[in-house]
């Protein structure tokens, strides 16, 4: 008669692979529908600085295109009075970046700013409601 057996081994994985596996399924989960606060937070923030900081690099760059423009425009005489005159147009698109970012970053600031001191003076009432019980 055969003699029937079963083995079975086991190994758990070290705590490094479960940290390992952790963050890899964390990636793969669904993430919850609901935002906390702290998280509205940040978004609001970082729309802020952001959003600001994008349209000013945008005007930059494109100013800094237009000033190269002309400048090849001289280099390779094309025209002379067109070099001239895109190297100022450039020149003054891309100075007005700056102004821009301010522009738009107070913009933002006043746009969102009620919200985003609400939420923050709601997320250091609730610490100081945890840490005084």
């Amino acid at each position: 008669m055969e003699k029937n057996e079963f083995r079975f081994t086991y190994k758990a994985p070290t705590e490094d692979e479960r940290r390992e596996i952790a963050d890899i399924r964390r990636q793969y989960t669904a993430k919850g529908t609901e935002e906390t606060k702290l998280d509205r937070l940040r978004k609001l923030d970082n729309y802020v600085n952001n959003f600001s900081v994008i349209v000013s690099l945008v005007i930059g760059v494109v100013g800094t295109l237009i000033f190269g423009t002309g400048l090849s425009a001289i280099l390779l005489n094309w025209s002379i009075a067109l070099g001239i005159i895109l190297c100022i147009l450039g020149f003054v698109v891309a100075i007005c970046a700056y102004p821009v970012y301010i522009k738009t970053l107070n913009y933002n600031k006043n746009k969102y700013g009620d919200e985003i001191l609400k939420l923050s003076e709601e997320l250091l009432n609730e610490k100081n409601e945890d840490t005084v019980e």
